[in-house]
């Protein structure tokens, strides 16, 4: 009976994944410190998000010395990083987020703009 009831939760589960709306990014940047390349990090990345995703994301800003099992947990290995949780799949962005067309294509972040390769 129990093999029953964790099939009918685990169906009940996957068919509220699949009516959830899939337009929210959920976003996570992660930074070392407050230096000058992660202030720049966060400061694009804030950009990025106003202005092409129109308000429909949510970003994480996670310094990885004040929280190094975060960074631990998401397999960080260089900063900054930002990773696109959700709509899946997941994508990292390693680096410098200057080149917007490199983090869109990178990130598989569908925008109000057409990007032009």
């Amino acid at each position: 009976m129990k093999a029953k009831k964790n099939g009918s939760s685990t169906k009940a589960f996957e068919k509220a994944l699949a009516t959830r709306s899939s337009g929210k990014y959920i976003l996570r940047l992660y930074v070392a410190g407050a230096t000058d390349r992660s202030c720049q990090a966060i400061l694009r990345a804030r950009q990025l998000c106003e202005t092409e995703l129109n308000g429909n994301y949510k970003l994480e800003v996670i310094d990885v010395y004040q929280q190094p099992i975060l960074a631990r947990d998401g397999q960080i290995v260089a900063t900054p990083t930002l990773v696109k949780e959700l709509p899946r799949p997941v994508r990292r962005f390693i680096g410098d987020l200057a080149n917007t067309t490199r983090l869109f294509v990178g990130l598989d972040l569908h925008t109000k703009t057409k990007i032009k390769l």
